[in-house]
Order: C-alpha cells, then structure tokens, then sequence
C-alpha cells in the first residue's frame, strides 16, 4: 500500500510503525510541516494516511499557518475512504476534523500509564484483545479530544477518559505513542523536557528511560497488531 505521514516537528517521526511498514513492502512518502518547501499530495495518490503527534495544539493556526491546510488534507481523505490512524496531535486533529472538540485535557499525562478498556471497545473485538490486559503505554499530551459523533470510545486512562476512538471503518485515533523506540523517546524528552513539572501524571526523564526498556516492546507488538488490522482487515 502507499501510504503517506504527516509529521509535525523532526523528533516525532514513524518510529516503529515506520520500521513495520518497510518491512511489509509497504510504500512510505511523508510531508514534514516543519520544512519550508513542504508538499501535500493528491488523496487519490494514497492508500493510507498517518497523522503524527507534535507540542502544538490543533487551535494554534496563528503560529502554524499549515494547520489548515493540513486539516483539509485530513478531512479530504476521510470522505475519500482512505485508512487513516492519528498519533497524539495526529489523533487530535482528527477529531477535529469529524467534528469534535479539542481542548486542555483534565491532567498532563507525561510517561508511562496504563491504558484501560471502556466498554464500547469491546464491539471492535480486535482491538480489545489487544488491550484488555490494560497495557502501560507511553503518554506525552495536555490535550484532550472528545470522541467524534458515531465513533467508539475505546480506551480510558486513570488520569483522562477518551484515549482512544474508532470511527467507521477507517478511522483510529490513539493519544498516546505506541511507535516508540529507544531513539525516539529520547528525542522528544530531549526536544520538551521544559515540560517535565511537579505533577503526580508527569514522570522524571528517568523514569521515562526506565519505562521505555520495559514497556516498548509490547507497545510495539500492539502497534502492530492495529497496522495489521488498518492496513490488511
């Protein structure tokens, strides 16, 4: 399949799901927003559109002037059919785009949590025998998204409701990072530790270190199985 990404800020790249896809003979283009000569393709030109995370919000089009254009972009690809799975801000602005509101989550969530099922995931069956074991999950956000009109509201966290959702066949949005890799982890600790504070949902950078040599593996099988699903169910 071709399948086309959308990043955000060079230290929140593919990660894992980039490593899945070449390994699968998988076709990968990108549009870096952070570049000047950035470049959008047709929709038509895709099968599958990966939205990644980055620290800024879906309301900030004043500072970032691509976020329109980048949300139409979005929203033609939907209402093309195409396979679309958004990251952090990817899923955020998503669900901005069915409709549905974005704002300050309840706490900054940074490090890693577990993820818990909600009732509602258990009608997407795959998906819940992914997460039913409640998995610790990587979390980088204070955002939050409320779940689009129609979709399911998958996965909730002690800290935020409303971490995962599903909308048609289509269409996933996960808020936090289930691609992360050593370097990657590294990199956006390294890009936004200003927002590492006193806060019982916010970890240490060591913390997060250790949690990424115990958790990522099965984050990364996880990530898979979603791939899986998106690309070949």
């Amino acid at each position: 399949m071709k399948v086309h990404s959308l990043q955000h800020v060079p230290f929140e790249g593919l990660g894992y799901i980039g490593n899945w896809l070449t390994k699968n003979n998988h076709t990968i283009t990108s549009t870096r927003f952070y570049e000047s000569a950035y470049h959008l393709p047709e929709a038509e030109d895709i099968d599958v559109l990966i939205v990644m995370g980055g620290p800024m919000g879906v309301y900030d089009e004043d500072s970032f002037p691509w976020l329109k254009e980048e949300k139409a972009f979005i929203s033609n690809c939907i209402q093309s059919g195409k396979r679309v799975l958004g990251i952090c801000l990817g899923a955020q602005l998503i669900a901005e785009c069915l409709g549905a509101r974005v704002d300050k989550a309840v706490h900054k969530e940074i490090g890693w949590f577990p993820v818990m099922c909600t009732q509602e995931s258990k009608q997407l069956g795959w998906f819940y025998e992914l997460f039913k074991d409640n998995p610790t999950v990587f979390h980088w956000h204070g955002d939050r998204f409320e779940i689009p009109k129609e979709g399911l509201n998958l996965l909730s966290s002690d800290a935020n409701t409303n971490q995962a959702f599903y909308y048609s066949e289509n269409v996933i949005g996960l808020q936090f990072h289930l691609e992360v890799t050593e370097e990657t982890v590294g990199l956006i600790s390294e890009n936004c530790a200003d927002e590492l504070c006193e806060n019982p949902w916010v970890q240490t950078r060591e913390q997060i270190k250790t949690g990424t040599m115990i958790y990522a593996d099965n984050c990364n099988w996880i990530m898979e199985g979603i791939l899986q699903n998106l690309l070949d169910g």
